[in-house]
């Protein structure tokens, strides 16, 4: 199911962003946004794109030149643009239905996608305020026009909008998928962005995308079984929880464990499915929701790979402004704030929803 799921995702990307559904998103963002304000737009086009993407990677892709472009108008500097750009993208790539971490994270806890993107967004939203707040008081003063030519056309803003309302409304992801890959092909079509043959490519580029992290997935479920049947998940088990004494312990123990990997592993999705199964049997022990330990584990692995400057995210920015991953890690303002919402989401059990009686 996850392989299927992961499979739609990518062919719903490429399909949207080949009827240029990104471009306009992008430049609709810029062009209604006033010139004090463009580090705090940029934030906040990030976070709808990649939310709308699924990809943190893809959403950076797209977005740092247009950061080059900003910070060549203002006196703002580059890494200051680019971990704008970073906090978006891991603002959607912690909370997207499509999202290849939302995905683990869901499958491996046995919750559903709705419930698990209440959770978490209850607990993020404080810290993407504060992360806009930030943006918008150090960049105040620098105040730029935005060229003229953004065109962008709002129709073709639509899947991803389509995607994001019936997600949450509780339609399922798979048919979620499906629809948004069918509704944004026929726009392509009828405005002319590609042909039906250019449309099965790039459905087909799509699956191709995520074909690795399919493989990787079946590879990783496999090696997780082998180890628990070898006694491996039990021994952890105790080790990681034997501090714990309460299901706030256990969550804490969560984090511990998914951080650790993701230091180890600088990918997300892979410390998700890695730490998920052995998260599964903390959450039972101590009776943690699933929801709740989804969000906890997607939270703290996002966290820490927004501020890896040997991970995917920042090395891409600081390959497109050709400065140093280490110079951009102060300025990912976002990642540092999540970690920061999720330690007091455990601590004072919020939200109070997410908490079994």
């Amino acid at each position: 199911m996850m392989v299927i799921i992961f499979l739609l995702a990518g062919a719903f990307s490429t399909v949207a962003e080949g009827m240029g559904a990104v471009d306009s998103t992008v430049n609709m963002g810029l062009s209604i946004l006033p010139g004090n304000l463009l580090i705090v737009g940029l934030f906040l086009i990030s976070c709808f794109i990649s939310i709308s993407m699924g990809t943190s990677v893809g959403t950076i892709v797209a977005l740092a030149p247009i950061g080059m472009g900003i910070a060549e108008q203002t006196d703002v500097v580059v890494a200051l643009t680019m971990g704008a750009i970073v906090s978006g993208a891991m603002f959607g790539d912690n909370l997207s239905i499509i999202s290849d971490t939302t995905i683990a994270a869901v499958r491996t806890q046995g919750t559903e996608m709705k419930d698990k993107f209440k959770a978490n967004f209850f607990i993020v939203l404080p810290a993407a305020i504060v992360t806009a707040v930030i943006f918008g008081i150090i960049t105040a003063d620098a105040a730029s026009t935005v060229p003229d030519e953004h065109p962008f056309d709002f129709i073709k803003v639509l899947p991803y909008l389509g995607v994001l309302i019936f997600a949450v409304s509780g339609i399922n992801v798979i048919y979620v998928l499906m629809g948004g890959i069918g509704f944004a092909g026929l726009m392509g079509l009828l405005m002319g962005e590609f042909t039906i043959m250019e449309l099965v490519v790039l459905i087909g580029d799509g699956f191709a995308g995520m074909q690795e992290l399919s493989l990787l997935v079946i590879l990783l479920g496999g090696l997780v079984e082998l180890i628990r049947h070898n006694g491996g998940i039990d021994f952890l088990l105790r080790k990681i929880s034997q501090g714990a004494h309460s299901s706030r312990g256990g969550e804490y123990s969560i984090a511990g464990l998914v951080s650790a990997v993701n230091l180890s592993t600088a990918n997300n999705t892979i410390s998700i499915m890695t730490a998920g199964p052995l998260a599964k049997q903390i959450s039972n022990r101590f009776d943690i929701d699933s929801k709740r330990s989804a969000s906890i584990l997607d939270i703290f692995s996002s966290s820490v790979q927004g501020l890896l400057p040997y991970g995917a995210q920042i090395l891409s920015v600081a390959g497109v402004a050709s400065v140093s991953p280490i110079s951009i890690v102060p300025f990912c303002f976002y990642p540092i704030l999540l970690a920061f919402s999720g330690f007091i989401a455990i601590l004072l059990r919020y939200p109070k929803f997410t908490i079994r009686n």
